[in-house]
């Protein structure tokens, strides 16, 4: 079994507790109401802002014995920069207030989750932060696409207020191809033992951002 396999059967359970959190079925269904949407857009943005610092920081961390994982970095910045302002931009099309999120402060949720990345980075292994890359990407593609169709139906919203969600679902298939060729390499068993401790960890604190949304 390669080892993006086995990442995945470890974390089934986890990754089934936060799909089957109330909020992403009543999303799934077209079930939430515009207020939810704001508040899922604006936890989103202060998360999504810490990515490239995330990936930069994950880099200059990782031993300079795995430079095919610090040029894999330089690839993730590529595609992941600016990607907060998207989610300005749908907010003010869902008509929320872009300013006021951007100046806003987040939930202590979405604290924890970022807190907790920066803090295997840079004091634990760095290489542990592949696991929030598998969760986040791997929700993307899971749910992201049905979901925007979802609530687009239902709160009769333009496209312009979807950027985020349809994007990252169809950037993320491509993510995943390249994402398995780097999970492969990992051979060492301590890494491959942190990617799945960390994904473990990051589909929980994941889904207590999603647990704490307005009901």
């Amino acid at each position: 079994m390669s080892f993006y396999n086995q990442l995945q059967t470890e974390t089934n359970q986890d990754r089934e507790a936060l799909f089957s959190i109330p909020i992403i079925q009543d999303a799934l269904r077209g079930a939430i109401k515009l207020n939810q949407y704001l508040a899922f857009l604006k936890e989103a943005y202060h998360h999504v802002k810490h990515t490239v610092p995330l990936l930069k920081a994950c880099k200059n961390n990782i031993s300079n014995d795995y430079e095919w994982l610090k040029k894999a970095m330089d690839h993730y910045v590529e595609d992941e920069m600016g990607h907060e302002e998207w989610i300005l931009n749908d907010i003010k099309a869902a008509g929320g207030k872009p300013d006021e999120i951007r100046h806003s402060s987040p939930s202590m949720f979405t604290e924890f989750m970022v807190a907790d990345a920066y803090y295997q980075i840079h004091q634990g292994n760095p290489i542990g932060f592949l696991g929030m890359v598998f969760v986040l990407e791997g929700t993307s593609i899971a749910i992201a696409t049905n979901v925007a169709q979802s609530i687009q139906k239902s709160l009769q919203l333009p496209n312009e207020a979807f950027t985020y969600l349809t994007s990252h679902g169809s950037l993320d298939l491509t993510h995943v191809e390249f994402f398995k060729s780097l999970v492969n390499q990992l051979s060492k068993e301590r890494d491959q033992k942190i990617v799945i401790e960390c994904a473990k960890k990051f589909y929980f604190l994941y889904g207590n951002i999603f647990k704490n949304l307005p009901v």
